[in-house]
């Protein structure tokens, strides 16, 4: 590390700390050459995948973006914005974790889809309504239908255990 002081590189480390959230550390340094203290700051670099959109632009992941559609969709429904926000949050560290550079909208989509499908059909039709860029009610009735089968083929499920 630079001194930012005199611009030696030859210093030691006096201190270190882990910040309060447990995402940083923070170094005081000494300079070998001048004597001087100074404050550094280390954490983990955050690298998210880039975006492929339908139209095959791509752009930097945005947790915002997300959090936008989902928390539209789930407006006036029982859905805490704590069970958004973790999901939210699992969603990106399995980005994260897949060490993949880029990932496909539609990726993204479905597995919102499924997730607000599992708490809450409204807002699962209202949420599929944009992402499947519904036309006419008739797209509206389809999903509708699909849902209701889905939702009879888990009660048939959970009769039979």
């Amino acid at each position: 590390m630079k001194c930012p002081y005199c611009g030696s590189f030859n210093n030691k480390v006096v201190d270190s700390r882990l910040s309060r959230e447990g995402i940083m550390i923070r170094r005081r340094r000494e300079c070998d050459a001048c004597q001087r203290r100074f404050t550094t700051y280390e954490k983990v670099e955050e690298i998210h995948p880039v975006v492929i959109k339908k139209d095959g632009r791509r752009e930097p992941f945005q947790r915002e973006k997300i959090a936008e559609g989902i928390q539209l969709a789930c407006q006036k429904r029982p859905i805490s914005v704590e069970a958004i926000e973790e999901f939210i949050d699992l969603l990106e560290q399995s980005f994260q974790d897949s060490g993949r550079k880029e990932i496909a909208t539609s990726e993204i989509g479905e597995r919102v889809m499924a997730k607000l499908h599992e708490w809450d059909d409204v807002a699962y039709v209202r949420f599929a309504s944009v992402y499947r860029q519904f036309k006419d009610p008739g797209d509206f009735v389809q999903e509708l239908k699909e849902l209701l089968e889905s939702r009879k083929k888990k009660e048939t499920k959970k009769k039979k255990k």
